[in-house]
């Protein structure tokens, strides 16, 4: 650490001072010393818990981390928020406090750092949630941070396959449709969790921490390392020193995480195939520092970017073996070279994307991980942004592994999860159907919650890509077949989605990127006269809070946008 530079630029309002005598005494029976009073106090944001393998090993990583400060001249104190388990919480009521997890996250993480005044942050997360959630508390904050992916978790293996949580979920169909007996059941469901770590296709999890990584604000490589590796902690103890060094250089994440860093999110996760939830998460991280980040950012990047990686939901691989042929670092490199990403970008190595790319390992050469940029799986990115009078605001879709670009065809509408899944569970979903499940958005849900259940069951019963399904919730990074979500506005805040009728013919069309139904604007306005606003399903309580605060899927959900 250097001797001449204060890099107490906000503890010291403690760690001075007859006045603080007191607030010193507490500090001193946690283990603080004269010492320890001279430097920096660095807080470590664990999202430590036992509800979900995604995060059962973090305590493990907050250690490593409060160790890489101790030994770079920084006093560490370790603090934990929440976390919930989106694979655990799926396809029942808890799945309405996923999204909002976000924001108690985020809340909590910027509550305890300017409590305690720590000069700096290393933040670690695991499941959907923490990433995003962390990084808008570093954005909000703007104090030097870094933030660890806590790592994906090694695949499980049933009948000599790898197996994941997805594998589970479709099971559930598959054994509905009598494809699979109980027994068979039963075996998948006690292998596809092997251990520590976040689910491990390139679902929501993985997507925000290739993100993450692709924005400069994790250390390189980091994002697909898996959880149990030796790397993982070492990545902790180097992320405790990188911390000191922001602090000491006075980078903010502000000045790493610019439009041109989003841009190079995008970029990545759109090579990569990543989750619908993206478009969410960046839009709130994007607020929480004041970038402009739109819909229309997506989409312009999206036309640009191949989809290079055969990584499930749609594909055949997960990340453990993506980080064996080169990782993400690997990506980035070949997409710098192609000149898609902005290689100028401030990290929290102190270096740009371009110098920390110079010193990572290209993709290995004999590999079908990733495809090579003259042979991709699609010329241009998987996740679509569509537009029409279904969704003037716009709705997402995930494109990849289909085999169709236009779907049309009657609409069957269900106001909740729970009415859909028994008339899957009946067979009254028919090839050619439109599914629409409504009254499920951020405020109408509330919670947005995401419909892997339902995706997962359609698969199973036979009928991806023979049906589609589209929502104003949201759809797990582990859903894949013809799904359109995010649908805005809302029908709880009378979006047209909410006067949607049985029989209606929808249009789904990603060429055109247009998603409409063939009501006419006189039929439309007649409805809309008749439409009653239903009340919030909930009166008290942090879902009553969240659903009057939530903004629009189109602008990331988030709860200060007009504070």
């Amino acid at each position: 650490m250097s001797d001449h530079k204060e890099l107490r630029i906000r503890s010291k309002v403690i760690s001075e001072g007859v006045n603080r005598v007191p607030n010193r005494a507490m500090l001193r029976a946690v283990g603080f010393t004269d010492e320890d009073f001279k430097k920096p106090m660095i807080g470590v944001a664990s999202t430590w818990s036992e509800v979900t393998p995604c995060n059962m090993h973090i305590d493990h990583l907050a250690r490593e981390a409060k160790k890489g400060v101790q030994a770079n001249g920084g006093a560490p104190l370790i603090f934990n928020t929440i976390t919930v388990s989106d694979g655990i919480s799926m396809g029942h009521e808890g799945m309405l406090y996923s999204l909002p997890s976000r924001e108690v996250i985020a809340d909590s993480i910027e509550i305890v750092t300017n409590a305690e005044r720590f000069d700096a942050l290393v933040a670690i997360g695991g499941c959907d949630k923490n990433t995003p959630a962390c990084l808008m508390a570093i954005g909000r904050m703007n104090l030097p941070a870094v933030y660890v992916y806590g790592g994906t978790i090694q695949p499980g293996k049933h009948n000599g396959k790898d197996v994941d949580i997805v594998t589970a979920f479709e099971a559930v169909g598959q054994y509905h449709e009598g494809k699979i007996s109980e027994e068979e059941l039963h075996q998948v469901e006690c292998r596809v969790c092997p251990g520590p770590g976040a689910c491990g296709g390139m679902y929501t999890a993985n997507t925000m921490a290739s993100a993450a990584e692709a924005m400069g604000m994790s250390l390189p490589g980091s994002s697909s390392t898996p959880a149990i590796s030796k790397a993982k902690a070492v990545e902790c103890v180097d992320a405790g020193r990188a911390v000191i060094e922001l602090l000491e250089k006075n980078i903010r994440p502000r000045d790493i995480m610019t439009k041109e860093a989003f841009e190079n999110a995008i970029t990545v996760i759109m090579a990569l195939g990543g989750s619908t939830n993206a478009f969410l998460h960046l839009l709130a991280i994007a607020h929480s520092v004041q970038v402009d980040l739109t819909l229309d950012d997506f989409e312009r990047i999206r036309l640009r970017v191949p989809h290079l990686a055969d990584l499930k939901p749609s594909g055949k691989y997960v990340m453990q073996d993506l980080n064996d042929v080169g990782g993400v670092a690997g990506v980035m490199k070949l997409l710098l070279e192609k000149g898609l990403l902005h290689g100028d970008c401030l990290t929290v190595t102190g270096k740009t994307l371009a110098e920390n790319l110079a010193e990572a390992a290209p993709l290995s050469e004999f590999q079908d991980v990733i495809r090579s940029m003259d042979n991709p799986l699609k010329p241009s990115g998987p996740l679509v942004v569509l537009r029409g009078n279904l969704a003037p605001e716009g709705a997402v879709a995930k494109m990849s592994g289909l085999k169709i670009n236009r779907f049309s065809g009657p609409a069957r509408v269900f106001n909740s999860e729970e009415e859909t899944t028994q008339a899957i569970i009946k067979d009254e979903i028919q090839k050619g159907d439109v599914v629409v499940i409504r009254y499920v958005g951020p405020k109408g849900g509330p919670g947005m919650p995401e419909m892997l259940s339902v995706t997962a069951m359609i698969v199973g019963k036979g009928l991806g890509g023979e049906v589609a399904l589209m929502t104003d919730g949201r759809f797990s990074g582990g859903s894949h077949g013809f799904v359109v979500g995010h649908v805005a506005p809302e029908a709880q805040i009378g979006g047209p989605i909410g006067l949607l009728q049985d029989g209606d013919i929808i249009t789904i069309d990603s060429e055109t990127q247009s998603i409409s139904f063939d009501v006419s604007p006189e039929e439309l306005e007649q409805r809309a006269k008749k439409w009653v606003k239903p009340s919030l399903k909930f009166t008290s309580g942090v879902l009553a809070k969240y659903a009057k605060l939530v903004s629009s899927a189109s602008t990331g959900a988030v709860t200060d946008l007009d504070l």
